[in-house]
């Protein structure tokens, strides 16, 4: 019987065919968007230049420490949830958060201790605690601060706000409730107490706004905190990063590292892919810029004659403050420092002044500090601490040369500690990094240096913050802090969500 010799089938991988989404940056904004676009049907590209995925999410290991680099309170957990349902997962099987009780212990310069609590009973106790006189002005700011939660995030932070009639619509809510105002302003209007006014209104300087010009929106946090919780994610907050590009590859999409996007391709007004520094292009059906929005305008579409973000007006724009931030473990443990811990200086708004308006580097310093191993030890070794203090310092417009300044600040930051909250600290340190403004230029290639972004001031907000459809090039969409809602976790993956209802099914043409 005559056979004829056939060639072997190869095992080819079929081609993949869906509409392309490149993804700039794996910050949480560009991770969330990613599995939003797979779940609706996109084949996803993340582009990040870092070495590692997480953007200023990502994570410092050294020595047998592991250091968060930048996010490490988690609220609104349900907005992650969120995520891993669209992949058909449960988060709990990936990830394990704790809450925090106390949220915060407020350590004033006096030695005065404030701690911030989940329960309304005790913190309620705690108010009474310090000025009994301030408990029917707090409980009637709680109720204020739980309406702006209700409409300024339930009902308008995942709302794109794509021109002034979005805007105009929902101002009359805003302002009645008090937007027109400052943060420090509305808690004063409750709140007598100089240290209650603090501690009640010292959040927007987590998502880079000077409590004394921040709209009174953002008093929403106060119970925000209280509705959702404060959570602190087992193994770091690395671990949601790590379990969000798993999402990802799981839909069949990619995280490339090290790929410095240096432009965004533009053909006949769209986006139609990105160009990296290597020289090499990808080509997409749409682009998502994860970077900061400033950045993304002024540098990655040098092509493209701006109408709305010029130079101009980007120049003119306010940004927000930045962060000194020091990474260190010691050979001992304090166990009697919170996972939360503000540690105040003698001044509030004079200090605020200084680095917001004046843009100068102050001799006095309020540290936020960090002590993740208070609730998971394994990120150091055995019997050791693992910690992270930032300090607000002013944007790189202040002209502090971080190169020459920045051991003097750290060895400052040392000090302070070593007299307040971690004695005999200066004997204990066994491994140490540092962050200051310039390496938030840098390396996470934000503005002027600028932690934040844009600040969230009243007229920066909405309407008047960078869209997340951009108004400059069709096919291009923003998240992160820099665009709409804003900075802070819930506000970046909200970024993510509001692109549900603005970004076009695969397959459209833009």
């Amino acid at each position: 019987m005559l056979t004829l010799d056939r060639p072997p089938v190869l095992d080819t991988p079929p081609v993949d065919r869906r509409s392309h989404a490149v993804v700039i940056g794996s910050g949480f904004g560009g991770l969330a968007a990613a599995v939003r676009l797979g779940a609706r049907g996109y084949r996803v590209t993340v582009l990040e230049r870092l070495e590692a995925p997480g953007g200023r999410a990502s994570v410092h290991r050294q020595d047998g420490f592991t250091f968060d680099a930048g996010p490490t309170i988690i609220t609104a957990p349900y907005l992650f949830e969120d995520l891993w349902r669209l992949c058909g997962r449960d988060m709990a099987d990936d990830i394990d958060l704790r809450s925090i009780d106390p949220y915060y212990r407020l350590v004033f310069d006096d030695g005065e201790v404030i701690d911030c609590h989940a329960d309304p009973a005790a913190m309620k106790a705690e108010i009474a605690r310090i000025a009994p006189g301030d408990l029917a002005g707090y409980d009637r700011f709680m109720a204020r601060s739980r309406e702006m939660c209700k409409i300024g995030f339930e009902k308008l932070g995942h709302v794109p706000f794509m021109s002034l009639w979005d805007l105009a619509k929902n101002a009359p809510d805003l302002l009645s409730l008090g937007g027109h105002l400052s943060v420090y302003e509305l808690v004063s209007s409750f709140i007598k107490h100089p240290k209650l006014r603090i501690a009640l209104s010292f959040h927007p300087l987590f998502v880079g706004g000077n409590p004394f010009d921040t709209t009174a929106v953002y008093c929403m946090i106060t119970y925000f905190e209280r509705r959702w919780g404060v959570h602190f994610a087992m193994g770091g907050t690395g671990a949601l990063v790590t379990g969000l590009v798993g999402l990802i590859e799981g839909q069949g999409g990619s995280l490339r590292c090290g790929a410095h996007v240096s432009e965004i391709l533009v053909k006949d007004g769209a986006a139609c892919g990105v160009k990296l520094d290597s020289g090499e292009t990808v080509a997409a059906d749409i682009v998502v810029s994860n970077a900061d929005s400033a950045y993304t305008y002024g540098q990655l579409l040098p092509g493209v004659k701006r109408r709305r973000w010029t130079d101009r007006r980007l120049a003119a724009s306010k940004y927000s403050m930045s962060l000194f931030v020091w990474y260190f473990g010691t050979r001992r443990r304090y166990e009697n420092v919170e996972h939360h811990t503000i540690v105040l200086g003698a001044r509030y708004q004079g200090l605020l002044k200084e680095i917001f308006a004046a843009k100068s580097l102050p001799a006095d310093m309020s540290l936020y500090l960090h002590r993740p191993t208070a609730t998971d030890p394994s990120l150091a070794p055995p019997g050791c601490d693992a910690f992270y203090v930032l300090s607000p310092v002013p944007h790189l417009d202040a002209g502090v040369d971080w190169a020459v300044e920045g051991e003097h600040y750290r060895r400052a930051v040392e000090q302070r500690l070593s007299e307040t909250v971690l004695p005999g600290l200066e004997s204990e340190v066994v491994t140490s990094r540092v962050t200051t403004p310039q390496d938030f230029q840098d390396r996470y290639c934000s503005v002027k240096g600028a932690a934040f972004g844009l600040a969230p001031t009243l007229i920066q907000s909405a309407w008047f913050r960078p869209n997340n459809r951009s108004e400059e090039v069709r096919g291009l969409y923003l998240v992160g802090a820099g665009t709409q809602p804003g900075a802070g976790l819930p506000g970046v993956l909200s970024s993510a969500r509001i692109l549900d209802g603005l970004v076009p099914a695969p397959g459209y043409h833009v």
